[in-house]
């Protein structure tokens, strides 16, 4: 995404997959807020020997994604700013894609740099203007997490998820300034249909895929979320 932020008019990347191991954008909802770059990749397996080569390189991905100390020092909870938008933290239980807590979630929140949590909010005063609101799966996301995420696919034997970028090696999310969410009814709560679960990794996830009801859901939450400045990942329709 973008390298920088200065203030509204900055663009916000869109959409993880959401599941791409850290969702290489950032998503399901895609936003991924643009301001900074995200470097270095992360897919390594944890080492047996903390001093072995395996050991030296693992920690040097980790640190080349960037320090989760840092980043949450520059986060704030979206709940602080706007307690309207639906929050259910799948990374923070077992229902996700890995069917387990990943590591680093140590409460079921969404955290977010402030610049994408006021765009978010934003979002979602637009929504609440007619039937819609929002619900966020996921938004900044641990190191330790991503890295966990990359190795699962590279355990399960799928790693092609990782060159199909449905998993990603390095992502915003990791900066906070990424999110993955759908729509909801305002009134009940109830998820719109969007084609497919969460964190599903095949075509019928992708963006315009779709038709009927469901393409118009999707073309609702990418309409709002571009109009705060997000943009979309085509293989999400988060």
């Amino acid at each position: 995404m973008t390298e920088s932020a200065r203030g509204n008019s900055e663009r916000f990347s869109v959409f993880s997959a959401a599941m791409r191991t850290m969702r290489r954008v950032g998503g399901i909802g895609w936003l991924c807020v643009a301001m900074f770059a995200v470097g270095g990749a992360c897919g390594v397996r944890a080492p047996d020997s903390e001093t072995s080569p395996a050991a030296s390189q693992a920690r040097g991905r980790a640190a080349a994604i960037g320090s989760d100390t840092l980043a949450e020092s520059l986060l704030v909870d979206l709940a602080d700013l706007d307690t309207t938008i639906v929050v259910e933290a799948r990374y923070a239980g077992a229902d996700n894609f890995t069917g387990t807590p990943l590591p680093g979630y140590e409460a079921p929140r969404a955290l977010l740099r402030r610049e994408a949590a006021e765009a978010l909010s934003r979002v979602q005063a637009r929504l609440r203007s007619g039937p819609y609101g929002l619900k966020v799966f996921d938004g900044y996301r641990p190191v330790r997490a991503t890295l966990a995420m990359v190795r699962w696919a590279e355990s399960s034997g799928q790693e092609h998820l990782l060159a199909e970028g449905y998993i990603a090696r390095q992502s915003r999310h990791n900066l906070g300034v990424a999110v993955d969410l759908t729509l909801v009814e305002r009134v009940t709560g109830i998820e719109l249909d969007m084609g497919t679960p969460f964190d599903t990794f095949s075509e019928a996830a992708h963006t315009t895929n779709a038709e009927g009801d469901i393409l118009r859901h999707r073309q609702i939450l990418l309409h709002a979320m571009e109009a705060e400045g997000f943009e979309n990942y085509e293989k999400e329709w988060w």
